[in-house]
């Protein structure tokens, strides 16, 4: 392994070299490189450059009600022009029914009736099944003809969304399928989100109805073929119209839509044009009911009944109705990008102030630069110049990452910084464990060749398991998780993946050039900075029941608290409301606690972090469908426009009760996927006694991790699974370090007694675990200090999970080893063998 030809040296160096390459352009601005340089860059997250993230739901139940319908008025129409009688026509349980007087009418009903039954896909999949029993007639709308509709009313959805956020200018938006009936919009640098909200809200269906008639007195029932519809026109708000059903012209024939000013009147309106076929019709309706109402309905409401005065010929026309600039130019381009099949809901919400993702970045950044000066001043006190090689090998594994994620064109969120920092802690693990094995094999008399070469091959195993097991968790985490989650875990996937050729490539090529120059008799990987002695002997094994109660004690007690007082869920998991605001003046939260009450949405929960001008409203879920979120946050958005002038809204996050639902079993079945992960990989990589006990430990102190969220009453929300998912990485990583050397020295004392293996093993590998913690420590602790409210809950939970995961290792993890594998692992108890130290591994 200390052999570099000239060819290697070259790939090593020229990957190093594209890393940096790859990785300017994000801290260059463009322009200045040259064309022949790639000029990909990771792209910003909205919480670090601002702007809103929307999950939108389409309404199904109004795409099947909306066909059905058409399907009932198709029908009447049908049976009427053929002469056959029936009573009760209506819709039922997604199905068109009537009764004819005469059931020996049924074939000619059928018949009838074949053009709305030979609707549909193909010949095997038409959209209605014709059925009658008894003179009672059913057209069920199947089960395929359901499934194409919301199919296409998704997809059509899609397209009208996105033309619709084109015409408002924003930059490199994102518009992406989600599941079977949900769309994602990601808006970057969005300044006014409620106008977008707004646009995406509005269904948009114009039509165009004759009027029913009008000596019929308001708040009677509708005759058959009309309905009551209201007005919105300010001339005539809050009056009824009774409209005809039947749709005259459909707004889908207009060609364009664009704001202008009424000559005479100088208000604004909203002029249209039909294209070809939508004119004929116009100008044959007009034609044919000079003198008579003409509605023009939007969403189910009447914008305007103007008189038809001459017939409009021109395919052009003209809506009114006191209009201000932005709501003609908002009707236009709801207008020109065409009406959704079907409303949508907005369930998920999440939006960030430029402001406040400016104030993320610069935590970010000042987290990363004190965690990176921790890390790289710990390595270089402990291992002196070999520390400064693991300190050039980290720097281009920072460089590695950068680029790809450049390359990826991933998107950087603000868990990925703080990925990108335990991505320093966790990669240093790697040049602890060679530095480690080096020293200990120049402490057993090891020429500076040999303990090099045998530190480097003793060690890659180890480093192997420890990374893929940390790797599997974060499959997991993108699997299941969602936006910034993602990013979390694509951030520490490329960091681990990226560490390996850094740590054992890099780092090797570094030595290896510096040992054949120098040729020492010893290597000087001392520094005389310790943290745990050499050659320790604590007999830990005889503390092992004392452990194992006082765990399992901690663990029950835990549990307990999970019960009463509980967990405090967050918006993630719960549902609800979150707005973060920052006042003129220091917040008076009576005053602020007393104004939002009156809005009636339940307790309101205030918390002042950071600036005394800084607070974080909440509300819970409130009753009612999604749309009552929506409601919620503009009127506290209202109120406090209103009363307290100056107050910026820098965050708004809104869930309803559908996605925190979802997003709660998606944690959870994330931390149960992990735990069998971890278990199968441990099993096939040792034996079973090693997979149960690393997996038992680990939930071990995932139950501590839990009791801890409850007794600080911490928000357990998305970002709590991403940390849990994190320690239990990092615990089952440390176990398989101290089981690596357990195994090796399995092979090496064949008669030794278990516990007395295993305290061996722990004490040779205490200064790896102490080490690995305490890099891992002091890279996060800068996330508590400075990552700002969105990481300083996570940061510290990081924090305890070092601390119980290193505790585990030694007095949990092992004893349970010790008890599994007394009689397994290790048969007789007699004297050990020969010290094998200084040789190769014997084969069992």
């Amino acid at each position: 392994m200390l052999h570099f030809s000239k060819t290697k040296i070259w790939i090593i160096s020229a990957v190093c070299a594209l890393g940096v390459l790859f990785t300017l352009p994000n801290f260059i601005p463009a322009g200045i490189l040259p064309g022949w340089m790639a000029q990909q860059r990771v792209n910003l997250g909205l919480d670090l450059q601002g702007g809103s993230y929307l999950l939108l739901e389409v309404d199904m139940d109004t795409v099947v009600r909306e066909r059905l319908e058409s399907a009932l008025d198709s029908a009447r129409t049908a049976l009427r022009t053929a002469g056959i009688r029936y009573t009760d026509l209506a819709v039922r349980d997604r199905a068109v029914t009537f009764a004819l007087p005469d059931p020996d009418q049924a074939e000619a009903a059928r018949t009838a009736l074949a053009d709305l039954l030979g609707t549909g896909l193909s010949p095997a999949q038409r959209d209605f099944a014709f059925s009658s029993d008894g003179g009672r007639v059913r057209l069920d709308f199947t089960d395929a003809a359901v499934s194409d509709r919301a199919a296409r009313a998704v997809e059509q959805s899609i397209e009208i969304v996105r033309r619709r956020i084109d015409e408002t200018g924003v930059n490199e938006p994102v518009i992406a399928r989600q599941g079977t009936n949900r769309i994602l919009v990601q808006l970057p640098g969005v300044t006014d989100p409620d106008r977008v909200k707004r646009l995406l809200g509005q269904t948009a269906k114009m039509t165009f109805h004759l009027l029913g008639d009008q000596t019929v007195a308001p708040g009677t029932p509708a005759p058959a073929g009309t309905q009551w519809l209201p007005s919105v026109d300010p001339a005539s708000r809050g009056q009824q119209y009774l409209v005809r059903r039947k749709i005259e012209v459909d707004g889908a024939s207009l060609l364009d839509a664009r704001p202008g000013n009424d000559q005479r009147s100088g208000s604004w309106v909203v002029n249209f044009e039909f294209d070809g076929p939508g004119a004929r019709r116009f100008g044959e309706i007009t034609r044919q009911n000079v003198g008579r109402p003409f509605a023009i309905v939007l969403d189910g409401k009447v914008i305007s009944a103007p008189v038809i005065r001459e017939p409009i010929t021109g395919g052009r026309g003209q809506i009114s109705g006191n209009f201000t600039t932005q709501g003609a130019n908002d009707l236009a381009v709801l207008l020109r990008a065409g009406a959704l099949p079907a409303p949508l809901t907005i369930i998920e919400e999440r939006t960030i102030g430029p402001d406040l993702g400016a104030d993320s970045i610069r935590a970010g950044i000042i987290a990363c630069l004190v965690g990176f000066v921790l890390v790289v001043g710990y390595m270089v006190m402990s291992y002196g110049l070999f520390g400064v090689f693991a300190n050039i090998a980290l720097i281009f594994n920072l460089f590695l990452t950068v680029a790809a994620l450049s390359l990826l064109q991933a998107t950087l969120t603000l868990p990925g910084i703080a990925g990108i920092l335990l991505t320093l802690g966790m990669s240093v693990d790697a040049n602890i464990l060679i530095n480690e094995r080096i020293r200990e094999e120049t402490r057993r008399g090891r020429s500076a060749f040999a303990a090099m070469e045998t530190g480097f091959t003793r060690a890659f195993a180890t480093i192997m398991d420890s990374n893929l097991t940390t790797l599997i968790k974060m499959v997991l985490l993108y699997a299941v998780g969602t936006g910034t989650i993602r990013g979390f875990a694509v951030t520490i996937s490329l960091g681990i993946i990226t560490s390996m050729f850094t740590a054992t490539v890099v780092t090797r090529l570094l030595m290896v050039t510096w040992l054949k120059r120098n040729r020492p008799k010893v290597l000087p990987i001392s520094t005389g900075f310790r943290l745990a002695p050499d050659d320790t002997k604590i007999p830990f094994m005889r503390g092992k029941r004392m452990g194992l109660i006082l765990s399992v004690l901690l663990s029950l007690a835990s549990v307990g608290l999970f019960f009463k007082p509980g967990l405090n869920y967050g918006v993630d998991f719960a549902g609800g409301i979150v707005i973060e605001v920052r006042t003129e003046q220091p917040a008076d939260f009576p005053e602020l606690r007393e104004s939002l009450a009156q809005l009636n949405l339940g307790p309101v929960q205030l918390q002042q972090f950071g600036q005394p001008t800084d607070v974080l409203i909440r509300f819970e879920r409130q009753p009612g469908n999604e749309a009552a979120q929506q409601q919620a946050v503009r009127a506290v958005q209202d109120k406090l426009a209103s009363e307290f002038p100056g107050t910026t809204i820098r965050r708004v996050e809104s869930v309803g009760a559908s996605v925190s639902g979802e997003l709660f079993e998606q944690g959870m079945l994330a931390l149960g996927l992990a735990a069998i992960a971890m278990l199968i990989y441990i099993w096939f990589r040792f034996e079973w006694q090693f997979g149960v006990g690393a997996v038992v430990t680990m939930l071990l102190d995932v139950t501590k991790t839990i009791g801890f969220f409850a007794l600080t009453g911490m928000q357990f929300n998305l970002t709590a699974i991403a940390a849990i998912l994190t320690i239990m990485g990092y615990s089952i990583n440390d176990k398989v370090v101290v089981y690596d050397r357990v195994r090796e020295n399995l092979r090496l004392y064949r008669k030794m007694p278990l516990g007395e293996l295993i305290d061996r093993s722990i004490n040779e590998t205490l200064s790896r675990t102490i080490g690995t913690s305490v890099a891992l420590f002091l890279a996060t602790l800068p996330l508590a200090l400075f990552g700002g409210e969105a990481l300083q809950e996570f940061a510290l939970v990081l924090l305890f999970g070092v601390v119980l995961a290193t505790s585990s290792s030694i007095f949990i993890a092992a004893p349970i080893l010790l008890y599994l594998g007394e009689h397994r692992l290790r048969r007789g108890t007699t004297e050990a063998a020969p010290d094998a130290v200084g040789g190769a591994p014997s084969t069992p």
